[in-house]
């Protein structure tokens, strides 16, 4: 037991001595509200209070105190309405109504007050609460029956993939074998009720203090859910309260339920989860802000820093951790496909010990992708998910990725996450920013632990260390050049793809801290990219690359790409590379279907969503059969069967589900198979360790690949730093920042190209990018400068405007090659 919940329950056992439980007929020997307690003064009562925490005693029942009228007659009144209700032990929907109407018709709430004060904080009588077994439940339950089942109707169109989140069957085809007991429907009218009486609100703080510490220690040392999964319901019928997310609740009673919910076992986690995925949208939104406001409210009342990280607070952790509850609520509440998945080539394992294992490194470098428990769990996974309820962006909590401190939570996560909390255990709270910087010391990390293999080996085989990936091209023959050398490298020694790349064109004088390995991947992507060689295939309403399937070009050259691909992840680089959703969807794990047609196809999608929807006779007005046409590489018509004798089986209403389903198949992953497990094998040569499949989504992956495509010179300004002798109120940089703003879009991307080595925007925009202008001489003819590997660019004074914007023009458009200045 924690020292905070330790404290908790000795002052509640110090109240109970000195004020009460506030029941009359209590008959705790050491509560104050009984006859038989002796009184003690503060002293006295401080010190058995721990002598009861340290036996744990028994802790009264809460009932709470209610102001009175001074009229004696309403006063008793009051007590025989409590004591006619006396074996009120749980409550029905019924019951609440019977006791409402008798305080309405007094004009007093008292009786109501002490008994929802004196059931919602004891665990046993909560949980027999609001049972679907009371009088009147059982029409509710048909009717929310017979709603499921005419949601199920509607959305037999959809994939039979998307009925993951029906109760009867989990994703991965488990039956789900746990029905709550709790009347959902119920419990919501009878908040309605009380949640509109001031007094009622009170209490219901109240007892959510008094009944968490117990509910938390219950779940921690007792195992009380394995016993009895009804134990489930209190945590149900608590989250219905709609004023959770209000102030009353934030400072104390909030917090500590989560506390107590981050205590639930996995497998009550999984049925929590499937539950509040059957809610619908208004309900999950409503949790889903109820935890995100107590995790910004925490975090903003609080100051965090190197000494003091927000890891280590208990609220914020709690909460993030419920959240993650309804993170995956809101993916199986949504459509889902947990089907259409890609095989992994995952290597087998070995016996034998591996160096970062005799270095005591192996936390640091574990094979393989996590898989977070709640998700493997319940079958699902964020890349599954269709169309979530929410955005996933709406989990993202701007509070706690500003104060964050990504080394020390990266540290959590890779080496002491037993012990410590890490955020990038609950990905989906990061924004793609503060991802990519774990990432980046992942990376890092990699890149230094390959150095020191490499020196250790050369001390021991007596060898010159090479602690770079080096590649010595050619310009004129650079596909040749490093298609040769990475082939070497991916067969000799797959390691070396871990290493810091260090890239030198042959003949120039360049040297790479960044800027030379920028312009590699710039000309090796114009040349695979280039549709005389074949590789790809160009949309030109699209502006989008696909895999020609009809290429002449072998595997080793989509291989190439790949790792030029994971090299630029991996080395923090931006490509200017035009791929489709499905591309990044496949790389991490998911087969293309026929939604992912409309991003990377729209006219056949488009064509085939008109035959789905066709109303009249398929056969007769279309005369479509299950073989199809497609051009080759040279425009010839090729037909392939979608089945065995496809020729002969016309498409009808019947089975046109199925048509679409093999045609959109056969595009996205059949007819490119080769090339794309090609382009995937070396992807994964650079990447197969990185952390990039579990904290990234398909969409992430092309935002740290690709970089931003908006560009706001706006924000880019705002954020330049100034060198040798020029500030922001320097007349040059005025007039600089002037010309900039008056180019068109594709003069700022060659002065992007110019200044950075790339013409995209890094993740999160131009105002993450730090530029550096700096004065080089005073007024001359020479052209800018610039330093790639650093964003500076070199400027000299120039005695006018106009002379800056044609000198400007002249170095962007004309820059090509590396030299020593």
């Amino acid at each position: 037991m924690n020292r905070a919940t330790a404290k908790r329950l000795i002052e509640r056992y110090f109240r109970q001595l000195t004020e009460g439980c506030g029941n009359g007929n209590c008959t705790n020997e050491f509560c104050a509200s009984s006859n038989n307690c002796q009184p003690l003064d503060n002293n006295a009562a401080a010190a058995k209070a721990l002598d009861l925490f340290k036996v744990n005693a028994k802790l009264c029942d809460y009932y709470p105190s209610v102001e009175s009228k001074s009229d004696e007659n309403s006063r008793m009144e009051s007590e025989t309405n409590t004591e006619k209700f006396s074996d009120v032990h749980y409550l029905t929907e019924h019951t609440v109504c019977r006791i409402l109407s008798v305080c309405e018709e007094e004009g007093n709430y008292s009786t109501l007050v002490r008994i929802i004060g004196r059931i919602f904080s004891n665990a046993e009588a909560l949980m027999k609460s609001f049972r679907k077994e009371e009088p009147g439940a059982a029409k509710n339950l048909d009717s929310l029956k017979l709603r499921e089942e005419k949601e199920s109707d509607q959305s037999s169109g959809k994939k039979a993939s998307s009925s993951a989140s029906s109760s009867e069957e989990t994703p991965n085809g488990n039956p789900n074998s746990y029905e709550p007991t709790v009347d959902i429907d119920a419990v919501r009218r009878v908040y309605d009720k009380l949640l509109s009486i001031d007094q009622v609100e009170s209490a219901l703080v109240n007892a959510l203090i008094y009944l968490t510490p117990n509910v938390e220690l219950d779940l921690e040392y007792l195992d009380v859910y394995e016993t009895n999964p009804d134990y489930l319901n209190i945590f149900i019928i608590v989250m219905e309260n709609s004023n959770l997310h209000s102030p009353e609740y934030l400072e104390v009673a909030l917090p500590q339920f989560c506390k107590a919910m981050s205590k639930l076992p996995l497998t009550a986690l999984a049925r929590l989860t499937k539950l509040w995925s059957s809610y619908g949208l208004p309900h999950v939104r409503r949790m889903m802000e109820t935890f995100q406001q107590l995790i910004t409210f925490t975090v903003v009342s609080n100051e965090y820093g190197a000494e003091n990280l927000v890891n280590d607070d208990e609220t914020v952790v709690a909460a993030t951790n419920c959240l993650k509850v309804v993170f995956y609520a809101n993916i199986l509440g949504g459509e889902v496909d947990v089907e259409h998945n890609e095989e992994d080539d995952e290597d087998s394992e070995s016996d034998e010990l591996t160096l970062h294992e005799l270095l005591g490194e192996e936390r640091l470098f574990k094979k393989g992708p996590r898989v977070d428990p709640l998700e493997r769990e319940l079958g699902v996974r964020a890349i599954d998910s269709i169309k979530p309820l929410i955005p996933f962006e709406d989990f993202i909590n701007e509070s706690v990725n500003e104060v964050i401190e990504m080394d020390k939570d990266f540290t959590f996560f890779k080496v002491n996450a037993e012990t410590k909390f890490s955020f990038q255990s609950c990905p989906f709270i990061l924004s793609v920013i503060t991802k990519s910087q774990g990432l980046y010391y992942d990376n890092r990390i990699r890149m230094y632990s390959e150095r020191r293999l490499t020196a250790l080996y050369s001390m021991v085989q007596g060898q010159q260390p090479n602690p770079y990936l080096k590649l010595k091209v050619r310009r004129d023959h650079i596909i040749d050049d490093a298609l040769v050398r990475l082939e070497m490298i991916s067969m000799e020694n797959p390691s070396d793809l871990k290493k810091q790349l260090y890239v030198e064109f042959e003949g120039e004088q360049g040297v790479d801290e960044g800027g030379v390995s920028k312009e590699f991947f710039q000309l090796v992507l114009e040349e695979i990219f280039n549709l005389d060689i074949g590789m790809f295939t160009y949309d030109n309403d699209t502006k989008l690359f696909w895999f020609n399937s009809s290429s002449l070009e072998n595997e080793a050259q989509y291989t190439l790409i790949g790792i030029v691909l994971g090299l630029a992840i991996y080395n923090n680089c931006i490509l200017d590379v035009h791929f489709p959703m499905v591309v990044y969807r496949k790389l991490m794990g998911k087969k293309g279907t026929f939604l992912d047609l409309s991003d990377s196809h729209p006219v056949l999608y488009q064509s085939l969503k008109e035959v789905l929807e066709y109303s009249g006779s398929l056969e007769e007005d279309m005369m479509l059969t299950f073989q199809i046409s497609h051009t080759d590489l040279f425009g010839n018509p090729m037909l392939y069967n979608l089945k065995e004798n496809g020729d002969k089986i016309p498409v009808t209403e019947e089975n046109r589900q199925e048509f679409v389903h093999l045609y959109a198949d056969y595009i996205l992953n059949k007819s490119v198979e080769s090339q794309f497990n090609a382009f995937k094998k070396g992807f994964l040569m650079v990447t197969n360790e990185s952390p990039l499949k579990y904290l990234f989504r398909p969409e992430e992956v092309e935002l740290l690949i690709c970089g931003s495509r908006k560009l706001d010179f706006e924000a880019l300004e705002k954020t330049t730093e100034y060198d040798g002798g020029y500030n922001k109120d320097s007349q040059i940089i005025k007039d600089f920042w002037e010309i900039i703003h008056s180019f068109g879009e594709e003069q700022k991307r060659l002065f992007l190209q110019f200044t950075t080595g790339t013409d995209r925007a890094p993740v999160g925009g131009l105002g993450k990018l730090k530029m550096i202008i700096a004065k080089n001489g005073s007024d001359s003819d020479r052209l800018p400068t610039s330093h790639t590997c650093f964003n500076a660019l070199l400027l000299p004074e120039y005695s006018s405007k106009e002379k800056l914007k044609e000198r400007l023009l002249k170095a962007i458009t004309y820059a090509k090659g590396f030299g020593m200045l």
